[in-house]
């Protein structure tokens, strides 16, 4: 691989890091871990640079980096604290170019099962959605105005990989979406803390939007009225509600018992 080494924590480089890390440079997302980088070049992702620590300088994943034509730079330790966001960074960081993310691609792959999130700001939270949607077999994500970044380096951790290659919407007006959805006939769900038709007897066969509202709030009931049916997982008392990534990851599963019934040890 490329002998170049950076040693000092002003260089450019790793003010380039940093301003990746915050989300500042548009296009660029921030692959933190050795997975993850794995996963980008698995997925075709176009990868500008990676950075290694001397322990990972002669590792499989730098021959692979190297192989790639990607910039490959050796640094030291105290850099590598520097351009991580982590507080214990695994040994390789790199910058890749963000994946094509469009309302109208998540609606491509038929019969649909399209979650719909709105205000769901917990970048972890996110993570963990995308990564149990494609584990169950959903066809597509629309992340509202303000629902975290799919692609910002916490939620790209907790989805590890997953990001590449489900189809994304991010920061769409969900009205759009529903009109989208609606165009196309899709039944559109309202998850609802309680009231509404108990998960097991919903009917998820069909190509359908799952509408999620974020952490505290929920829904609103704007989007609740626009909903065909609101849906509801029964839940033991005194537990009145389920954190939204943990509802996501069972009513896909349930999307996918129903539509798969062979397929419903799928392991999530």
């Amino acid at each position: 691989m490329s002998t170049e080494r950076i040693s000092s924590r002003q260089n450019a480089l790793v003010r380039q890091f940093r301003e990746v890390a915050q989300g500042s440079t548009g296009d660029a997302i921030l692959l933190d871990g050795e997975h993850l980088i794995e996963e980008a070049l698995t997925s075709g992702l176009t990868i500008d640079v990676v950075a290694f620590t001397e322990q990972l300088a002669t590792s499989s994943l730098a021959t692979r980096v190297a192989g790639s034509k990607t910039r490959a730079v050796i640094v030291t330790n105290a850099v590598l604290d520097a351009i991580s966001p982590v507080r214990s960074p695994s040994g390789a960081v790199g910058i890749a170019s963000r994946p094509r993310s469009s309302l109208e691609r998540v609606f491509v792959q038929s019969p649909q099962l399209i979650l719909m999130l709105y205000d769901v700001q917990d970048p972890g939270n996110v993570g963990a959605i995308v990564r149990a949607a494609e584990a169950c077999g959903a066809t597509g994500i629309v992340c509202g105005e303000r629902t975290a970044d799919p692609f910002g380096w916490k939620a790209l951790r907790g989805s590890m990989g997953s990001a590449f290659r489900l189809p994304l919407a991010t920061k769409q007006p969900l009205d759009e979406a529903l009109g989208m959805a609606r165009d196309r006939r899709l039944r559109v769900f309202a998850a609802i803390a309680r009231g509404g038709t108990t998960l097991p007897d919903a009917d998820l066969r069909t190509p359908s939007a799952i509408l999620l509202g974020g952490e505290g709030g929920g829904l609103p009931a704007t989007l609740i009225e626009q909903a065909d049916e609101r849906l509801s997982i029964p839940m033991q008392p005194p537990v009145e509600s389920l954190n939204v990534s943990v509802a996501a990851a069972l009513v896909m599963y349930e999307a996918t018992r129903q539509r798969h019934p062979d397929r419903a040890h799928v392991a999530l």
